[in-house]
């Protein structure tokens, strides 16, 4: 199977979970519910993992963060992410620019 931009943004898309960012210890979190982040983390600070990987860029434009995957992939639970092969690849292939799409934030 070939590994296309393409197929990268389609499992950025598929990444379950939600992050928040934790004030009190000054990190972003993995949750699986909104219930579990408790107070220190506020409630606007809570996105879809799906769309914290994506970083705006200019008007539509957003790009892929490498940074941003790789602290999902700190958190040692790939499966329960849905951290997919392509999205291993594109953290490793530093080589490469990051990937920059015109999307629409979900909903």
């Amino acid at each position: 199977m070939s590994i296309t931009s393409s197929s990268i943004c389609a499992a950025a898309e598929a990444l379950q979970g939600l992050v928040g960012y934790n004030a009190k210890h000054q990190q972003h979190i993995v949750r699986f519910s909104e219930d579990s982040f408790g107070l220190d983390v506020s409630e606007d600070s809570i996105q879809p993992c799906c769309e914290f990987v994506w970083q705006p860029l200019k008007g539509k434009l957003m790009t892929l963060s490498r940074a941003r995957l790789g602290l999902l992939l700190e958190q040692r639970i790939d499966e329960r992410l849905n951290i997919s092969e392509p999205l291993r690849v594109y953290l490793h292939r530093s080589d490469l620019p990051e990937i920059i799409a015109e999307r629409r934030k979900q909903g």
